[in-house]
């Protein structure tokens, strides 16, 4: 069953959509629930749609359910404490950028093109009623080598998806981060000429 939701909404500096300011990243998944085909289906399709350089659309995903073989592998390359929790999501998805096309030309902005992509998975999967935490901590070379990527392919991060859970299952140092109050530096800091 899935657990009731905190109230995650942040406080914003300007006004943003609401579906922004709700969408969060927890730790704490459903292990219990399996994930609705349809609404996996719509957070991929919603990546599909990003925007990208030249539209070549850089970016492949390593879409792993839970119980299969495939999750199974990318949960063994997660690191630290990405380990005690992701498991339970109920997909994991490794995002690839294409950094060279098949004659070998690099494609510098694949890394940007696919975080609008994995961006635009991560309000749609929102919208939808499903909830994204993306990490980086996770064995490149492991994941490489259990799905035999080519070398112009790059993953760059693991997505746990799925329902969100009950923060209780989670050992106490992650459940105190996931109540912890959201925070952000304030916009101006992030602006280096406006």
């Amino acid at each position: 069953m899935t657990a009731p939701l905190l109230n995650r909404s942040a406080e914003t500096d300007a006004p943003v959509l609401d579906i922004l300011a709700d969408r969060w990243s927890p730790r704490a998944f459903a292990a219990d629930e399996m994930i609705d085909e349809a609404r996996l289906a719509s957070a991929l399709e919603a990546a599909r749609w990003a925007p990208s350089a030249n539209n070549t659309q850089p970016w492949r995903f390593i879409v792993a359910r839970r119980g299969t073989q495939a999750h199974a592998r990318v949960h063994d390359a997660l690191l630290g404490f990405n380990q005690a929790w992701a498991g339970d999501a109920a997909v994991l998805i490794v995002a690839v950028a294409e950094t060279a096309d098949a004659d070998g030309n690099p494609r510098s902005f694949a890394a940007y093109d696919l975080g609008q992509a994995v961006a635009h998975l991560s309000v749609q999967a929102h919208h939808d009623g499903l909830h994204v935490h993306q990490m980086g901590g996770f064995d490149h070379d492991t994941v490489r080598t259990a799905f035999d990527l080519e070398a112009r392919f790059e993953p760059l991060t693991v997505i746990a998806l799925g329902p969100i859970g009950d923060p209780a299952t989670l050992p106490d140092v992650l459940r105190e981060r996931e109540a912890a109050p959201r925070a952000r530096r304030p916009l101006a800091d992030s602006l280096i000429a406006a």
